[in-house]
Formats: structure tokens, sequence, C-alpha cells
């Protein structure tokens, strides 16, 4: 129920005018010119984190130049990848709109398309009608042929900051008739964790929680502390090489419905915490001042944990960040890491 009622907020506050968008605003900035001078292309390739404002950002940039909704398309490329895809739109693209000066093509996750796809792709992207606009997003720019990036206006989003989900999340309480903290605002801020989708998911969850008044020790009492403790039984996992128990968390942290970004975040910190007090009395020393001596303890008692552990864990978690299936990517990270 959680999760239906997230994507309905989400939905609820998505950004309808260039104005509602947050942390964008070179990109904005280029867009409004182009619109304004009239010099529109007809291929762009809008790169960034997941949640960054690069589908909404597309939608707002087909309507501020005149295109209807009829005749704006959508297509996630992640599950429509093949070349029967791409194709389907070549042999498309030559009817005019029904009721624009534009067809706007919005691919998202280009990314994602095969090889022999993205051919297909380029080929149209070529000479594309004067009445087609490409507006191509995706989360991994260095994956997609250089021919096609060269035929593209590249536009970099930026992944969120802490002010601009700050902002988002007190915008959005105040709409909601929410009364919320500061400390509780920053909490669901940093939860976000560069993402505005899933800073809005998270303060649904927290709202589901607690209604119409959040308090930021309520919200540390909940979170935190369920939290810590299947982070804990995590790296117990890891440190005595138990596959199965680390399912059997991953389990309770589906069931939580923990966000995997900041669950992997905990283990990430806390395994560089451990690595460095086991080999520096200096960073024990001050670690101790930062956390309690039973939580030293336990990362110092992680002696089979490593650098290369540590790599791999930022490695997925810069992955999980990225992707629109995490738990998928939690899974592969599971079974890659035991």
């Amino acid at each position: 129920m959680t999760e239906i009622i997230s994507q309905t907020l989400y939905r609820k506050y998505r950004p309808k005018d260039f104005n509602d968008i947050f942390g964008q605003e070179e990109v904005v900035s280029s867009l409004e010119s182009s619109i304004k001078n009239k010099k529109i292309a007809h291929a762009y390739l809008f790169s960034g984190g997941r949640g960054s404002g690069k589908t909404s950002v597309a939608r707002i940039f087909a309507e501020k130049i005149g295109t209807k909704k009829e005749d704006i398309y959508e297509i996630d490329a992640a599950s429509n990848r093949k070349i029967d895809e791409v194709r389907s739109i070549r042999d498309t693209i030559e009817v005019l709109p029904s009721f624009s000066q534009y067809k706007v093509y919005i691919i998202d996750e280009v990314h994602m398309l095969t090889k022999e796809a993205s051919n297909a792709l380029l080929k149209t992207l070529e000479e594309p009608p004067k009445h087609v606009i490409f507006i191509l997003a995706t989360t991994e720019k260095e994956k997609i042929l250089d021919t096609i990036k060269s035929r593209c206006q590249i536009f970099d989003f930026k992944n969120a900051n802490l002010e601009d989900s700050k902002k988002l999340v007190k915008k959005i309480a105040k709409k909601e008739e929410v009364d919320i903290d500061d400390k509780s605002i920053e909490f669901v801020a940093k939860l976000g964790n560069g993402s505005f989708r899933d800073t809005v998911s998270f303060l649904q969850k927290v709202i589901s929680i607690f209604n119409k008044k959040i308090v930021f020790e309520e919200i540390d009492g909940i979170f935190q502390k369920n939290n810590q403790k299947l982070e804990d039984e995590f790296l117990k996992a890891l440190n005595e090489n138990k596959k199965e128990d680390s399912f059997k968390i991953y389990s309770e942290v589906l069931k939580s419905n923990i966000d995997f970004n900041y669950f992997l975040e905990a283990i990430l910190e806390k395994v560089r915490i451990s690595l460095l007090i086991r080999n520096s009395v200096d960073f024990e020393k001050i670690y101790q001042e930062k956390i309690s001596q039973e939580d030293v303890d336990f990362l110092k008692g992680l002696k089979n944990i490593n650098s290369l552990h540590l790599k791999q864990i930022l490695e997925f978690y810069n992955l999980v960040k990225k992707t629109n299936q995490p738990e998928i990517a939690f899974e592969i990270f599971i079974l890659e890491l035991f």
C-alpha cells in the first residue's frame, strides 16, 4: 500500500512548468533560450542520475514548443529495447503530427537499447523529418554510441543537492498541510540521496506513518534503529560469509520498505570505519568520540571484511543510485559479494 501511495504523491507534484524544476537552472535556461530564439534541435540527450528530472523536463519542453499530448510519444527503452521497437518508430515518423507542429519522441533509459536497436536509432537520427524531435534520456551516457551523441544536443543534469531537496520537501509538506520540523526535513532530504523522485517517495512513506505531524525523534526511532539492526546483521553475515543469512536480511529490508540507497550508504560507511579503526589507533580514538564503544567493538570485530569488499560495495552503491530497478541491482550485489 505504501508503495502505491508514494508513487501517487510523486505524480501529484511532478513538475508541470520550468519554474517547478529544482536544481537544473543551467539546463532550463538553455532550453528556454532555444525556445525564445526558435532554435529547436531535432535531437537532445538528457543525461543524469535517476530522479534528477530528465523526463519531467522533456515533457515540459515538448509542451513549451507547442506539442499536444497526442503528439508526444514516450518509450521506455529498458522494456522496449529491441530493434523492432526502433523500427516501428522509424516506420511512423514520416506521418505528420495530428495536432501540433512537432511530434516528440521521448526515449527513456536509451542506453538499454541493444546494439542493433542503437544502430537503427542512429540511422533514424541521421535524417529525421522536420516535424520530429527526439529527446533521449539516460543515467549512463558513457554506454551510448558516440555517433548517436554527436547528433544530439547534450544536457547534463545534476543530482539533487541537499538544499534543493530540503526546499522540495518543505514545499510539498506545506501544500499537504503537514507540520514537519527542520531536522525531519533534512533527514528526508538526505534519504533522497541526490534523487528528487526518491526524496518525494520517502516523504510519502514518512507521511503515511506519522500523518500530519512529523517530529524528528519519532522518525529517528522508527527508521534508524530498525535500519541499524539490519545493517549490523548484514555486516555480520558478510564477515562470516553466510550468503543465505544475507538473503534473509534482504527479505527484511524489503518488508520494512527500507530505501536501498540509504541502506547501502550506511553499509559502505560502516565498512569504511571498520577498516580505518582496525588499521589505525588514531582513527580508533577519533571514532570513539563519534560513536558508541559498543559500535566500535562491533566494527573492530569484522576482521574478515577487507578493502576489496569496500570497493565492491562502493561500485554497487553507485549502480543502485543510477538504476530504475534497485531490487535487481541489490540482488546482484549479494550474489557477487559473497
